[in-house]
């Protein structure tokens, strides 16, 4: 029948509509902001750098690799990397962002700049509360505010916080283990010089007449 799928589409909204004073489960609005429809764990509104410990500056997982800076299709992302090194938290120096701006009044929040990270270091807020009436610099983040710990990490994205943890305690131990591994090694190799050197020369055997 012509127009079906229209008269189908028009009677569903006809009983969304109507049902939505009968049926809380039809109400599809709520009185906001006194009530708040929770965020769901895939949603993802503007991108943060996460860091792990207390302090956010020592402990930011961003090692300005630059790459999310090349990948982002808005160019958003400006970094400069810093002059020296930070241990990161297998203990390997790395560099890490002297300056990590974001103007969020250019990002599409794509997502590929958190694809794109090798080290987890930034992920996607879920917070959509930003009005504000600074249109240039309220609107460009810069590291201290784009820092949330990984204790919020986790309250927003508890899923994937939960595997991201558990493969970097996998690769920590890993690499502690095989630091382990190379100090015995090293030990062992050292008492055995040790026990070389004060062993006794052997003496020449006396010639027979």
């Amino acid at each position: 029948m012509l127009g079906e799928g229209i008269l189908k589409g028009l009677a569903e909204t006809a009983r969304n509509f109507f049902g939505s004073y009968v049926s809380k489960e039809r109400l599809t609005t709520v009185q906001y902001p006194d009530e708040r429809i929770p965020t769901v764990e895939n949603a993802r509104v503007f991108p943060f750098l996460v860091y792990d410990g207390p302090d956010w500056e020592a402990g930011l997982r961003c090692v300005a690799c630059q790459i999310c800076e090349k990948e982002c299709p808005p160019k958003c992302i400006f970094i400069e990397k810093s002059k020296d090194k930070k241990p990161d938290f297998v203990g390997k120096m790395q560099f890490y962002p002297a300056r990590f701006d974001i103007d969020t009044s250019v990002c599409m929040s794509c997502q590929i700049c958190v694809e794109v990270c090798p080290f987890d270091a930034i992920r996607m807020n879920t917070a959509f509360e930003l009005a504000t009436d600074d249109r240039f610099g309220g609107l460009l983040l810069d590291r201290k505010h784009l820092a949330h710990s990984n204790e919020y990490y986790r309250s927003i994205h508890p899923t994937e916080a939960a595997e991201l943890d558990a493969r970097r305690a996998e690769e920590k131990a890993s690499v502690e283990a095989k630091a382990k591994a190379a100090a015995a090694a090293a030990a062992a190799k050292a008492a055995a010089a040790q026990a070389a050197a004060a062993a006794p020369a052997k003496q020449p055997a006396e010639g027979g007449s």
